[in-house]
């Protein structure tokens, strides 16, 4: 039997959370949603899982994964794309 995979040990939903971002093109800041992955660690373990399975999902934490790696800069005059740098793209919870 093959082990199990991140995803079983993990529900996942869907987030938009406000950022301050600075457009270096125009040297604004202006908020912008940024749309992020929440990965919550699931109650208990799928009947499947063996003993390395039980060592991981003990291990596992809650985390979010950034979806977004570029922005449009909403100054009109501007328009250019801003890519995020100052936001990490995995946090734990």
């Amino acid at each position: 039997m093959p082990p199990l995979e991140e995803k079983d040990f993990f529900n996942e939903k869907d987030e938009t959370i406000p950022a301050q971002i600075y457009c270096p093109k125009c040297r604004t800041t202006n908020e912008y949603a940024i749309r992020w992955r929440r990965r919550v660690k699931k109650a208990s373990l799928p009947l499947r899982a063996d003993e390395r399975d039980r060592a991981r999902f003990a291990k596992a934490r809650d985390y979010r994964i950034r979806i977004d790696d570029k922005l449009r800069c909403k100054n009109p005059r501007c328009g250019k794309t801003i890519e995020i740098t100052t936001l990490q793209s995995v946090v734990f919870d």
